[in-house]
């Protein structure tokens, strides 16, 4: 399903304990699989307790480029309104973080 060039990591964050989210999983997590030659998110997901919650998250990754952290920071920002909106945002930072460390080495 998945090219030989793709790569699949995860970030995480804490979110607000009365955020079902946290709740269930203790953290909030998004799992992305990327191209390392594009650097382009190829799939994603994330622990939400709504699958639309998934969906809507997959759309917001899926195309944009690992590399380009204000944009996608921005489109959470702009798009997604749920209670784990910060820890979204978190999460992707932490993913980044993780795969710059990948590609450097």
């Amino acid at each position: 399903m998945y090219s030989k060039d793709t790569i699949y990591l995860i970030g995480d964050a804490k979110t607000s304990s009365n955020n079902p989210i946290m709740q269930k999983y203790n953290a909030f997590f998004i799992g992305l699989v990327i191209d390392q030659t594009s650097h382009l998110i190829v799939d994603a997901d994330c622990s939400a307790t709504i699958s639309l919650t998934s969906s809507f998250v997959q759309q917001l990754f899926v195309g944009q480029s690992m590399l380009d952290v204000d944009a996608v920071i921005q489109e959470i920002n702009t798009r997604y309104f749920g209670s784990s909106q910060k820890a979204l945002a978190v999460a992707f930072k932490n993913a980044h973080i993780k795969y710059t460390q990948i590609i450097e080495s």
